[in-house]
């Protein structure tokens, strides 16, 4: 698990992430005018899960779709969450 300096500077780095309120995972929410685009949205973050081995845990609905990524095997944040949440930023830029 990462230290809670680590963690800030690798969120910092991470555009519209955010940490946990219990600091064992960071979040995304996206914001969609519809349904059609959240489920593409909880599909895309799916598919990037199941190709990287990393999955998240992803919640939506009507207008939104909300990714979280933690290593729960290490119980909190590693390397992993973080690519993965940059690899989710580059492929809905």
């Amino acid at each position: 698990m990462m230290e809670p300096d680590r963690i800030a500077a690798r969120l910092e780095a991470l555009d519209g992430w955010r940490l946990s309120p219990d600091g064992r995972a960071i979040l995304r929410r996206f914001e969609f005018k519809g349904f059609a685009k959240a489920v593409e949205m909880a599909n895309l973050a799916a598919w990037l899960g199941n190709r990287r081995n990393h999955h998240p845990d992803v919640s939506f609905g009507w207008g939104y779709c909300e990714v979280a990524f933690t290593t729960h095997d290490a119980g909190g944040l590693t390397d992993a969450d973080f690519a993965c949440a940059a690899r989710l930023n580059e492929l809905v830029a």
